[in-house]
């Protein structure tokens, strides 16, 4: 009787050995030196979180300037809460690990500088007394106010130019603060290009 050929490994069990070869190996590669590795990341900052991973507070509003209480150089802060289950530095520098009921940092929002002028009275004046030039007088421009008073408003067309611009928000205080706004009411935000700022190529597919 012929004896046999000895039998050749099938194709699949010799992919399998190898696989578990590179898995083992990727296994050993990566244990306690992967996780000495991982364990000696720096630990990132809270202020450094993604959108999602922390929520703020509404800022506390002042009833007189309806700006943020602590509003200091167009700036103030607001107190931030990291999610639960999420370690960081916070404000501090020491690292914590959150349960969603701990201030992580202090994030800065921008704000007006207001001194007085309210918004409500100043489009008041303007359409009842603008004629008059109580809309000037009050926002701190008396020769345009004397002016419109001894022209009757420029015949009434001076007074309708002066009701839309104050209306707009595009003619303000005569010293460079804000209107008195209410905080989540209707403000005019402008936008403007300076020496500091410079215009980015739009990129179109």
């Amino acid at each position: 009787m012929a004896a046999a050929w000895p039998t050749r490994p099938a194709v699949p069990e010799v992919v399998a050995a190898q696989l578990l070869g590179v898995l083992w190996f990727v296994s050993v590669t990566t244990g306690p030196w992967g996780a000495a590795a991982s364990g000696g990341e720096e630990t990132l900052k809270c202020e450094d979180l993604k959108v999602g991973q922390y929520i703020c507070k509404d800022p506390k509003i002042n009833d007189a300037t309806q700006e943020p209480v602590n509003c200091t150089n167009y700036t103030a802060h607001v107190p931030c809460f990291p999610a639960p289950n999420i370690t960081c530095k916070d404000f501090n520098g020491n690292e914590t690990h959150f349960t969603g009921n701990e201030v992580g940092f202090l994030k800065s929002i921008s704000c007006r500088n207001v001194n007085g002028y309210s918004y409500k009275v100043a489009v008041a004046l303007s359409l009842f007394l603008g004629w008059l030039g109580a809309d000037r007088f009050y926002l701190g421009y008396p020769a345009l106010g004397l002016l419109k008073f001894c022209t009757v408003g420029f015949c009434g067309i001076g007074s309708l130019i002066d009701f839309i611009l104050i209306s707009m928000q595009i003619v303000g205080p005569s010293d460079g603060s804000s209107y008195i706004i209410d905080y989540y009411g209707t403000r005019l935000t402008r936008l403007s290009i300076t020496n500091e700022t410079f215009r980015k190529t739009q990129l179109y597919p």
